[in-house]
This record gives C-alpha cells, structure tokens and sequence, in this order.
C-alpha cells in the first residue's frame, strides 16, 4: 500500500526540501518506487532535475519522477498518484501555505515530518507547524508526526536535542541531520549515504501500527 509523506514547516528555509530529496534519493537506492510532488510554486526541484539530468546524461527511467502541484491541488494529485501503485509518495510543501491546506495536505498522509534547526527563530515556527497539524489527527487516527532535527552541531548530544525539542508535542526522531555541506548540497539523482540513517529512523516509524 503506496505510503504518503509530507515534509510541512510554517517557514521556508527549515529544511523541507533537502531532507525531502534526500529521503526519496535514498529511498529508490533501497528499490522502493517513489514519486515526488513540490508544491512551491517556485518549482526550484523540477529546475535542479533538469539541470543534472543535463549534465549526467541521466536516463529518466532511472530517476523518481518529481511533479509540479500546487495546495489547491495536491489533494487530488496524490489520489491520482496512489493508483499507479508507488510505495512511497513524498511531498514537499510550500512555506507559506493556509492553516486549511496544511490540515488537509495532513489528513492525506500517513506521515508528516517537521523539520528544524534548534535556533529559537525556527523552534518558535516548528512549535506552531505541529499545533497546526495536530487537528488533522481528529480525522486522521492514523497520522504520525515526527521532528527532525535539521543542521545540529555534529558534537550536539541526541539527548541534549530532544531536551531542546521536549515541548513539542510530537515525536521527535532519535537522529540529526548534522549542519554538513553534504545535506545542503543535495542531488535529485544520487543518493547521500549519511542520510541512510535518518531514512531507517523514518522508515521505522513508518510501519508501526
């Protein structure tokens, strides 16, 4: 049964992106077939795939597709994607969006993830995207949340994060994305394989019951 994970923060720049690719980068290295939507209007994903498809001379058939889509449409975009049997649909929502669409782009998806720093700024941000989130979870029994903790200092303790993110009512994933070049410079092709840890993190939350 095709999964659906959305990559949701209330500000751009938290990471939504980078950790999007690299989990669906990662996830088709795995053999999982996988299918990305960007609802930035921007479609800055489908412009950096067009570029390394370029340069690489990359076959599209051995890349995950990545679609552009909108809030107004995304909804609709996934239940047409889940007919075409994927197992894994990720999406990586726009930074500024209504408090309706990141409630029903919730109630779609088994999986919510809230990426952020520990700054205070994005601490405050991350607070009120769960908030936000939280209602959907009336509808939706199933819907899991999860805080990845993105760009932490590579000597900062996972306890000494969790403490950082204990407010948050939400589960906060037991790895860090360490502030490392190799996350900020991402591929849509290649996968990074620092990220295969947080990606068995997500996976395993994934398939609780």
């Amino acid at each position: 049964m095709t999964k659906i994970i959305s990559f949701i923060s209330r500000k751009g720049g938290t990471g939504k992106t980078t950790s999007a690719i690299h989990l669906a980068t990662m996830l088709q290295s795995l053999g999982h077939s996988v299918v990305m939507l960007e609802t930035d209007n921007n479609y800055t994903l489908n412009t950096l795939r067009k570029m390394e498809m370029y340069k690489t001379g990359a076959k599209e058939n051995a890349v995950f597709n990545i679609i552009a889509s909108v809030d107004q449409e995304v909804i609709k975009d996934i239940e047409q994607l889940k007919k075409d049997g994927f197992d894994f649909i990720l999406v990586d929502s726009a930074g500024k969006t209504t408090d309706e669409h990141i409630k029903k782009l919730s109630i779609a998806s088994d999986l919510v993830i809230v990426p952020t720093s520990l700054t205070p700024n994005d601490l405050l941000v991350t607070y009120q995207t769960v908030e936000d989130i939280k209602p959907a979870k009336d509808i939706n029994k199933n819907l899991k949340i999860l805080v990845l903790p993105n760009r932490v200092h590579s000597a900062t303790k996972i306890d000494t994060v969790k403490e950082s993110l204990s407010e948050l009512d939400a589960t906060i994933l037991e790895v860090k994305i360490p502030a490392k070049n190799v996350f900020a410079n991402f591929s849509t092709i290649l996968p990074e394989k620092e990220f295969l840890p947080v990606a068995k993190a997500i996976l395993s939350h994934i398939h609780k019951n």
